[in-house]
């Protein structure tokens, strides 16, 4: 008697999951709505040539700061000399 209770309970479990439908793929999700597309691809394409730019720019105007600092220490520079030669030789700093 618990065999055949047992037979039954696990036939019915086994039938459950013998029952059970097997998954089907996902419907197809719709490339437009997920694809930036070409207003996308434009968008991150015009993003990229100002960046270019932005560095471009930046560069130069860096060398051209480092360029008057350099002109400006060899004026220094220059001045400090001739500060020192008008003094003479045996003049007190």
């Amino acid at each position: 008697m618990v065999s055949a209770a047992l037979h039954t309970t696990l036939g019915t479990a086994l039938g459950w999951v013998a029952d059970d439908a097997t998954p089907s793929p996902a419907p197809a999700v719709n490339p437009d709505l997920v694809t930036p597309g070409t207003i996308g691809f434009i968008v991150t394409f015009a993003v990229m040539i100002l960046a270019v730019l932005l560095i471009i720019d930046m560069t130069r105007r860096i060398r051209r700061v480092n360029m008057r600092q350099q002109v400006a220490e060899k004026l220094d520079a220059e001045e400090a000399a001739r500060a020192a030669a008008d003094r003479g030789p045996g003049a007190k700093k």
